[in-house]
C-alpha cells in the first residue's frame, strides 16, 4: 500500500523509465561486485569487514527488491539477525513509509546516476575486560552540550553514537522513525550492516567507517519529512572512506522508572557506553570527542539525566571528550551542564559517582513506594557531594561549555 501511494505522488514515467530500471541493473550487478560471500560478524567477533560502496549499492538494491533468502521468517539459521529485505517498508498506508521510500529512493537515484568509488567499514566490537567502576580515579573530561544542532550537522571529526536497537537499524525497513532510523535513513549506507550483523550482546558494538549521507530531513517520528537531496562533501581518509564515524550502542529498555537505579543496570550501560567509546588498538594520542544525546530515552524509558552521566563517566574512562546534544531541551542542557562543571570543580572520580549511585539507589530507589523517588539524582548528588576544594578557575572554564538557548 505504502509503495502504491509513493507512485501516486511521484513523477511515474521518471521513476518507471529511470530509477527502477536502473536500480534493478543495479542488482543483478551482484555477480560481478560481490564474487565472494559476504562475511558474517557474528556474536562474540572482534571483526571488520570492509565493503565498496558501489557493493553495498548493489546489496541494498536487492533488499529493496526482497531477492534475499531465507530472510524473511525467524524460523531460519538467520533468526537472530534483522530483517534485510524491505518488504514491510510496502505494507500499510503509514505516510512514515512514503518519507522513508522518498529518502531511499533519493539515494537510488544518486547512486545509480553516479556509481560512488569509497569504501565502509564494519567493525563488530566486543567488551573482555570492563573497567572496575567503583575504584575508577578516572577524572570527568571536557564537556560541550547544547540545545541546538544534531549529532549528524555538528559533530563533524567526532564519535557519533547511533541510539541503537540491539538489532541494528531497528525498524528502519518498518515502521520505527526516531533517532536510529533516521540515521540508517540519511546515510543508508549502514542499512546494509543489517544483512551480515548478528544481534547485539550486551558486551558488544558495531562501529561503521565512512558512509556518506544522501539526504536532508526535517521533523521526527510522525513529522519526519525528506527535504531534498544532499551532496556530502566530508573528506576521505587513505582508505577511500569518508570520515565520518558512526557506533551503535543498544540501551536496555526499562518497563518501570526505578529500574534503571540497580546496580546491575548501571553496570551494563555504563559497559555498554564503554564498549562503544574505547579504542583497544589506538595509536591516537587524543581520541576525538563523543557527539551524543539522549540515549536509551523516550520509548526505553531512559532518565535524561542519568544517562547523560553515565556517558560522561564511560567517555572519560575511554579517554574523550563529550559533545552532547539535547534535542532542544534547554533545562536538561542547564542541568546537565550544572552538574558537570560542580563534579569538575570538586574533581570527583568515576569511581566516586558510581558509588554515588549505588548509594541513591539504596537510600532512594530501593525502598521506594511510588513510581519516582522523592529526591531526585542530581538534588542527591550535589547534597552527598563534600564542599568545593581549592580549583583552577582557568582550568574549570575550559571543563564545561554551554551552548546558550536562542532568545
Amino acid at each position: 500500500m505504502a509503495l502504491f501511494q509513493y507512485l501516486e505522488l511521484c513523477e511515474l514515467q521518471q521513476l518507471f523509465e529511470g530509477i527502477l530500471p536502473d536500480m534493478v541493473e543495479l542488482a543483478l550487478s551482484a555477480p560481478r561486485l560481490c564474487t565472494m560471500p559476504i562475511p558474517l560478524l557474528k556474536s562474540g567477533m572482534n571483526h571488520s569487514l570492509t565493503l565498496s560502496q558501489e557493493q553495498i549499492a548493489c546489496l541494498l538494491a536487492n533488499a529493496f527488491f526482497c531477492t534475499f533468502p531465507r530472510r524473511n521468517s525467524r524460523k531460519s539459521e538467520y533468526c537472530n539477525y534483522p530483517e534485510i529485505n524491505f518488504y514491510r517498508l510496502f505494507e500499510g498506508s503509514s505516510p512514515r513509509k512514503i518519507e522513508k521510500l522518498k529518502t531511499l529512493l533519493c539515494y537510488f537515484r544518486r547512486v545509480t546516476e553516479t556509481r560512488p568509488n569509497g569504501l565502509v567499514t564494519f567493525t563488530r566490537q566486543a567488551l573482555t575486560s570492563p573497567p572496575d567502576w567503583e575504584s575508577s580515579q578516572t577524572q570527568l573530561k571536557r564537556l560541550h552540550i547544547t540545545c541546538k544542532g544534531t549529532i549528524e550537522d555538528d559533530g563533524y571529526g567526532m564519535l557519533q553514537v547511533d541510539f541503537a536497537n540491539r538489532y541494528v537499524g531497528g525498524g528502519v525497513t518498518g515502521h520505527g522513525l526516531v533517532q536510529e532510523e533516521i540515521r540508517f535513513l540519511i546515510n543508508p549506507e549502514l542499512i546494509v550492516s543489517r544483512l551480515f550483523t548478528e544481534a547485539l550482546e550486551h558486551n558488544e558494538c558495531l562501529i561503521i567507517t565512512g558512509t556518506e549521507q544522501y539526504s536532508k530531513y526535517s521533523g521526527y517520528a510522525e513529522s519526519y519529512k525528506w527535504q531534498k537531496s544532499y551532496k556530502d562533501e566530508t573528506p576521505r581518509d587513505d582508505w577511500q572512506r569518508r570520515c565520518t564515524e558512526i557506533v551503535a550502542i543498544d540501551a536496555v529498555k526499562y518497563r518501570h522508572f526505578l529500574e534503571q537505579f540497580l546496580p546491575e543496570k548501571i553496570t551494563r550501560e555504563l559497559n555498554k557506553a564503554y564498549c562503544g567509546f574505547y579504542r583497544s588498538n589506538s595509536n591516537v594520542k587524543h581520541l576525538p570527542a563523543v557527539a551524543t544525546g539522549n540515549w536509551g530515552c523516550g520509548a526505553f524509558g531512559g532518565d535524561t539525566r542519568l544517562k547523560a552521566l553515565i556517558q560522561l563517566m564511560a567517555a572519560a574512562e575511554a579517554g574523550r571528550d563529550v559533545a552532547y546534544f539535547t534535542f532542544g531541551d534547554a533545562q536538561l542542557m542547564r542541568d546537565v551542564h550544572e552538574m558537570h562543571t560542580f563534579l569538575a570543580e570538586r574533581r570527583v572520580t568515576v569511581g566516586q559517582l558510581y558509588s554515588l549511585f549505588i548509594q541513591y539507589f539504596n537510600e532512594e530507589c530501593k525502598n521506594c513506594r511510588t513510581t519516582r523517588p522523592h529526591v531526585s539524582l542530581y538534588s542527591f548528588i550535589f547534597e552527598k557531594v563534600s564542599a568545593p576544594a581549592a580549583s583552577n578557575p582557568e582550568q574549570d572554564s575550559r571543563m564545561s561549555h554551554v551552548t546558550p538557548e536562542p532568545q
